[in-house]
């Protein structure tokens, strides 16, 4: 029988107020999250807004997209203006009841969910009747009409915090005339006036369509931008900034700033580990940057500047010889691994056999001979499933199946000429990589037709030459660990023997004023040292190494040690710093304005957020202009450009004039920087992204 006594003890234990405030789920932070209003522009200060064209921004028009998008096309961006004394006609309009609905599209990333909260204030404080509909679980909640209407208490219980649990996301794409007839008929059901789309590139391309397909039946939808990649940034023709970035970019590059800055204070304390951190970022580099900025690693791989890369020794050398090189333009996976591995042993021969490296997850895209694999592969693959209408993936399961296609259409393209996406050069060169990387290249393509790095063991590639590289420089002499004349001669005196008696015959810089001494190049084992201490008559031919001295040499032999760590879904999670939820917050009340006043097929965003707070302009930016033609799935589609990392800018000029003191491949330290945990306090000095606050202290200086 249970002791009754026992049983009402336990109870009372766990209902112990001191007990409950450590098992509860609802932290004195999160209460202090949900209670936290994010200051707004002083345009939403006034009773009303309005917009107002402003014709200083132009853009390049592609003309598909006029083709396409004629609606829209001529959207021009739109400033908010707030009213504080409006006539009857636009205060009616603009107090009118409405249903709006919400989705959010695509990968979360910090802040989605205040912009639900600005959205749903913002239509409450112009008509409490206001409906806003929340479609669950992206853009399949339009399509299957699997919705919630979202009320004050569920917006109340999500204010401030990470991700998209209140209506949850998906990748599904409106972009079929079947799939955008079901959504028109869904939203009209509904009798919905707008609908919110909350995503990235693709999403926000998905918007302006959807925009062009219910433009007729009166339904406005608006974009909202959101990559944690900030690939999503705006400038019109002429360069002028119109989004200088995506929300939930600032929130997940401090997440993974802080978890790498505690794998420096880690890699510096027991010395034995280089941790290669790879960052979210396919398509771009901007949260590699972002780290760099924030954390200082002693190197960073930044994708953009590999493909700008020029190797003038080789140009030169072609030159003499009357020739072109052209794989001298464009960083090669083998001179990429030369890179890292000179650095390391740079390092290593100051004593600094560690360290820290951060590289972006879509660093292969860059590598040229890469890149032109892709781009064959994703051609073959986009091709097979239109022309069989089956899926590559499913007729060609192991990676022996698909090799034996391409082995086939090499032979194909031999005996027909004309035919020549994949040749036998191609063949034979794909022979030679690693088997695990084959298959990672002939990965399935996500729902974009798109190459998906994230699942490639990308450090793998670059670490598997990185250590051949590093053998090679072993063998030759050239890696070795420096060490400390101190040590040097304290060890030997301690077992009674003359360092000056071992250590010119040992190391090549014996008796100088370096910091760290260095063996031989030409002692590369016991057996060379056994071999040059005979040499020089201080052992006999059979005397073995003295034991201290062997202990001396192991020291100075290197052994490469490596941890790998991949930041992306931890960063996307993370609950968002002030800049984020009050970015998010004033795009929700920014989203509502557009929609009050009868915009559509606009981009909701913030103006100037590289300034202080009270200088962030509400704007909305037409989308159609911003189209080109990209390849989806081995066809031409309208897309939104994304943006890379601008090697010109002054954030990126910052990294690369001071990466050789970030290296600290001397004997001085480290100069690791510690971010801290994120601070949620506005006041913080970290209160937007390091690379936002750069540039534009650099267009102030006349440098960008």
């Amino acid at each position: 029988m249970p002791n009754t006594n026992d049983e009402d003890g336990r109870t009372a234990f766990l209902e112990n107020p001191e007990v409950q405030q450590f098992t509860t789920p609802f932290t004195s932070d999160f209460h202090e999250r949900l209670n936290f209003a994010p200051p707004t522009c002083e345009v939403f200060s006034a009773p009303v807004t309005r917009l107002e064209s402003d014709p200083q921004y132009e853009f390049h028009i592609h003309p598909a997209s006029k083709a396409a998008l004629p609606h829209i096309i001529g959207n021009k961006v739109q400033r908010v203006i707030g009213i504080d004394e409006p006539d009857a006609n636009l205060k009616n309009n603009y107090a009118k009841n409405r249903s709006i609905g919400i989705v959010f599209s695509g990968g979360p990333a910090p802040g989605g969910h205040n912009v639900i909260a600005g959205l749903f204030d913002a239509m409450k404080k112009a008509n409490p009747d206001n409906r806003l509909i929340g479609f669950i679980l992206g853009p399949d909640g339009i399509l299957e009409n699997d919705f919630i209407e979202l009320t004050q208490e569920a917006i109340d219980a999500h204010r401030n915090l990470g991700g998209f649990s209140m209506i949850k996301t998906g990748r599904t794409k409106i972009d079929t005339k079947e799939k955008m007839a079901i959504a028109r008929e869904n939203c009209k059901k509904l009798n919905l006036d707008a609908v919110v789309i909350v995503g990235g590139d693709d999403s926000n391309t998905n918007a302006a369509f959807l925009a062009q397909e219910l433009f007729d039946d009166g339904i406005q939808v608006i974009g909202v931008p959101k990559t944690i990649d900030g690939d999503i940034q705006v400038k019109d023709k002429n360069g002028k900034i119109l989004c200088a970035m995506s929300f939930g970019f600032h929130t997940a590059a401090r997440s993974f700033a802080c978890n790498i800055s505690n794998l420096c204070s880690d890699c510096s304390s027991d010395v034995k580990y280089w941790h290669v951190c790879k960052v979210m970022g396919r398509v771009a580099s901007h949260l590699a940057l972002e780290v760099a900025l924030q954390v200082h690693p002693n190197m960073c791989m930044i994708g953009e500047e590999m493909a700008n890369y020029i190797d003038t020794e080789r140009i030169k050398k072609a030159n003499a010889e009357g020739i072109i090189d052209y794989t001298a333009y464009g960083m090669t996976l083998r001179h990429l691994s030369r890179v890292i591995c000179n650095a390391i042993a740079r390092r290593a021969a100051v004593g600094k056999n560690y360290g820290v490296i951060v590289i972006p997850e879509g660093i292969l895209e860059f590598i040229n001979e890469i890149q032109v694999f892709i781009i064959k592969l994703n051609t073959i693959i986009a091709d097979y499933n239109q022309t069989h209408d089956t899926d590559f993936h499913a007729d060609f399961v192991t990676l022996d199946e698909k090799l034996d296609y391409l082995r086939r259409l090499a032979r194909f393209s031999r005996e027909h000429s004309s035919f020549t996406v994949w040749n036998t050069r191609d063949d034979d060169l794909f022979s030679d990589i690693p088997a695990f990387f084959q298959e990672g290249l002939l990965i399935e393509r996500d729902s974009h037709g798109n190459f998906q790095f994230s699942q490639v063991e990308t450090e793998k590639v670059v670490l598997g030459l990185v250590k051949d590289y590093l053998k090679i420089r072993q063998e030759q002499g050239r890696y070795k660990i420096g060490i400390k004349p101190e040590w040097f001669r304290n060890t030997l005196k301690k077992e009674g023997l003359d360092p000056d008696y071992y250590g010119s015959v040992i190391f090549g810089n014996y008796n100088t004023d370096d910091a760290f001494l260095l063996t031989k190049e030409t002692l590369i084992s016991l057996k060379t040292l056994n071999q040059e201490l005979v040499r020089a008559k201080v052992i006999g031919k059979n005397d073995d190494i003295p034991k201290v001295i062997q202990r001396v040499f192991l020291a100075t032999i290197p052994k490469f040690k490596t941890q790998v760590h991949f930041y992306g879904y931890d960063g996307r999670g993370n609950d968002p710093t002030w800049f984020d939820s009050t970015y998010t917050y004033n795009l929700g009340q920014t989203a509502f304005s557009l929609i009050a006043n009868n915009a559509t097929g606009q981009m909701a965003a913030v103006k100037n957020l590289e300034k202080s707070f009270s200088e962030w302009e509400p704007i909305g930016i037409p989308i159609a202009p911003l189209m080109h033609l990209e390849e989806r799935k081995g066809k031409l589609a309208l897309v939104i450009e994304r943006t890379v990392v601008d090697l010109e800018s002054p954030a990126f000029k910052v990294v690369e004039a001071i990466r050789e003191k970030w290296l600290a491949a001397d004997p001085g330290p480290d100069q690791y920087r510690k971010p801290g945990p994120i601070r949620f306090a506005g006041n913080s000095v970290d209160s937007k992204p390091i690379s936002l606050t750069l540039n534009n202290l650099g267009r102030k200086s006349g440098i960008a």
